[in-house]
């Protein structure tokens, strides 16, 4: 059953552009040829890390989306694992996430607003007194 993936990972900073890039397409080409389909791959750039990993201060962030299987995810993330110029990964599953946002979402359409009541309120209340202003005059 394919569901939908985040797969962030940092990669070293004396990790060259090419070198980059190519590892990127291995991981791309993992993801396709394990039967799973890569929706974006964005390359945040270099950033300071938060703390000290592996002796590094920055790191180049990518953030891959991934449509995959849970065993094409471990053979993902072993791949990152083993990889030497990753120095961090995560993966988050966002279907359960997306079918959250969906449900609330469809919670606050059906409710009422208040202050679209109150609105409404006004504009009848509006629109009567006209009409009895001019039927007094």
């Amino acid at each position: 059953m394919e569901r939908f993936y985040e797969v962030m990972f940092i990669v070293r900073p004396d990790v060259e552009d090419a070198d980059l890039d190519k590892l990127i397409a291995g991981f791309e080409h993992t993801v396709t040829s394990g039967g799973g389909k890569v929706r974006s791959t964005e390359k945040w750039g270099r950033r300071k890390l938060a703390y000290t990993v592996r002796k590094f201060n920055d790191g180049n962030y990518v953030l891959m989306t991934i449509d995959a299987d849970g065993n094409l995810v471990h053979e993902l993330e072993r791949r990152l694992r083993v990889s030497e110029p990753v120095i961090k990964f995560i993966t988050v599953r966002m279907d359960e996430e997306q079918k959250r946002i969906d449900k609330i979402k469809a919670i606050r359409a059906t409710r009422k607003k208040v202050s679209a009541q109150a609105v409404e309120t006004a504009a009848a209340a509006e629109t009567a007194e006209p009409v009895a202003e001019a039927a007094g005059a």
